[in-house]
């Protein structure tokens, strides 16, 4: 895909993904360029790829963002794939051929966190696998009647207005004060503390070494991903906090999306291997202190046991999580729950979810 491309491309994600026909508006296609051309990492080889009709029409397309990422003690460029568009049925022969140009023999890490049925059955016919426990989101609901409005306000606007919501809150409490289960428990001897972006940063390289393959997150393209991904006010403001023991030792942070009073979109959970019951249960105490009425984040293999001790918890299929490797070591590491992967290394931020 060229920057020509992209007004096509824009038109053709609206008829694909949004049911509309016409040009697509200038927003959308300043996005578009922001996200698939600007990353440290972009090279026309590691960029998205469209399909030619031979009449000069694009009639598919794959868009693909270069991740870096650490594999057993090696560097390599990954290929986030964040939409597979085609054109109905004039588009199947040019979809086929671009599904075969992302097979497993030929990617050293090629993923992606929203596939559809379709599109995982695909990945699994070109050598790919797909990864159960990423393929779901947690919610954990705080202030429960509150938060299926809020949930339910993503196909149903009118229930998250702040009128539904602030009734439903005022019946919540009246719940929480009679019986607390919502409440999630203390975590003792640690505290939560605002942090930035960069504080973030510093914890991750030493708390994701326990995994064999991670994203790289040099200073360039974490800075870039924290600026493309704040640019996601849909799902609120993009914030940051850390996990400390009473002696001050940080052992764990987390970055989210939060809309006041509404959803905390989690993003990311980093810890210290062993502190994962602690650095959880800190994080959901600090969110419901907030006022939030419900959290939601990807499920990660590592942080399974810890949530899954919530009350008022429970999962949902998210989209299937595929990955396709030519490297057998990647794909053992991701099949045994070796890999950190997901918020910042996924699409969970973009505004193509959520947004346009």
């Amino acid at each position: 895909m060229t920057r020509t491309d992209i007004p096509t491309i824009a038109r053709l994600f609206n008829r694909v993904f949004r049911n509309r026909e016409g040009a697509a508006g200038e927003d959308l296609c300043r996005y578009i360029e922001t996200v698939f051309f600007g990353s440290p990492f972009y090279a026309s080889e590691q960029g998205s790829i469209v399909h030619d009709n031979g009449s000069g029409d694009v009639d598919s397309a794959i868009l693909s963002l270069p991740m870096e990422f650490d594999a057993n003690g090696r560097r390599l460029v990954a290929r986030l794939l964040c939409a597979f568009m085609v054109d109905g049925k004039a588009g199947a022969a040019g979809a086929a051929r671009l599904a075969r140009s992302v097979r497993a023999a030929r990617q050293d890490l090629c993923f992606s966190d929203s596939s559809s049925p379709v599109s995982a059955d695909h990945c699994v016919a070109g050598g790919g696998v797909i990864l159960p426990i990423q393929s779901l989101e947690w919610q954990r609901f705080f202030r429960p009647l509150a938060a299926a409005a809020v949930l339910a306000g993503r196909r149903i606007p009118i229930l998250r207005t702040p009128l539904v919501v602030g009734a439903l809150r005022l019946i919540d409490g009246a719940i929480r004060r009679r019986g607390p289960s919502s409440v999630p428990p203390a975590a003792p001897g640690c505290r939560v503390q605002t942090a930035n972006p960069d504080e973030f940063l510093c914890c991750a390289a030493p708390m994701l070494e326990r995994f064999s393959v991670r994203p790289a997150w040099s200073k360039s393209e974490f800075d870039w991903l924290v600026d493309v991904a704040s640019m996601n006010r849909n799902l609120g403001a993009f914030q940051c906090r850390k996990v400390l023991r009473e002696d001050g030792r940080t052992i764990g942070a987390f970055l989210f999306f939060g809309r006041s009073k509404g959803m905390a979109s989690v993003l990311n959970v980093i810890c210290d291997e062993g502190c994962e019951a602690d650095v959880t249960a800190a994080m959901f105490g600090s969110l419901d202190a907030e006022g939030y009425a419900v959290a939601t984040g990807m499920a990660q293999p590592f942080l399974m046991n810890a949530i899954s001790r919530q009350r008022w918890l429970c999962f949902r299929h998210r989209g299937y999580f595929c990955m396709v490797t030519r490297h057998a070591d990647i794909k053992e590491a991701a099949l045994s729950g070796d890999i950190y992967i997901g918020g910042l290394a996924s699409e969970s931020w973009s505004r193509l979810l959520t947004d346009f």
